[in-house]
C-alpha cells in the first residue's frame, strides 16, 4: 500500500513539470510573437516614411516641369508676337496674340461653365430617387 502514494507523486511531478514547460513554451511564443508584430509594424513604418519622401520629391519634381512648362508657353507667346512683328508693327503683333490667346480663355471658361451646370446640384439625385423608392416599396409591404 505504501507504493501506491509513491506512484501518484512520481506521476503528478513530470505532469506538473510538463505543464510548467508548455506555459513557458506558450509564454515564449507569446512574447515572440508580440516581437514579430512590433518588427513587422516597425519595418511598415520605414517603409511608409521613404515612399512618402519619395513621393514628396516627385511632388516638387512636377511642380517644376509645371513652372517650367508655364515659362515655355511665355516664350511662346513672345515667339508668336516676334513671328508676327516681321510683317506687322510689333503693338498690332501683340494685339493679335492677345486676342486669339483671349479668344482659346473665353472657350475654356464656357466650357467649364456647362460642365458646372451639368453637375448641379451638387447631390447624388438618382441615389435620393433609388433610396425613396426603396422606402415606399418598404412601406408598401410592412402594409400588407
Amino acid at each position: 500500500m505504501s507504493a501506491r502514494p509513491q506512484v501518484q507523486e512520481t506521476d503528478e511531478q513530470p505532469r506538473e513539470a510538463g505543464s510548467q514547460q508548455v506555459g513557458d513554451l506558450v509564454q515564449q511564443a507569446s512574447s515572440q510573437l508580440t516581437e514579430l508584430v512590433r518588427g513587422e509594424l516597425r519595418l511598415a513604418q520605414a517603409e511608409m516614411q521613404e515612399k512618402g519622401r519619395r513621393y514628396g520629391r516627385s511632388g516638387g519634381l512636377f511642380g517644376g516641369a509645371g513652372v517650367v512648362g508655364f515659362l515655355a508657353l511665355q516664350a511662346l507667346v513672345a515667339t508668336a508676337v516676334a513671328a508676327l512683328a516681321v510683317p506687322l508693327p510689333v503693338w498690332a503683333a501683340a494685339l493679335i496674340v492677345t486676342a486669339v490667346l483671349g479668344a482659346v480663355a473665353a472657350v475654356l471658361a464656357l466650357s467649364g461653365r456647362k460642365q458646372v451646370h451639368r453637375a448641379a446640384p451638387p447631390k447624388p439625385e438618382q441615389a435620393i430617387e433609388n433610396v425613396k423608392a426603396d422606402v415606399a416599396e418598404i412601406r408598401r409591404s410592412a402594409h400588407r
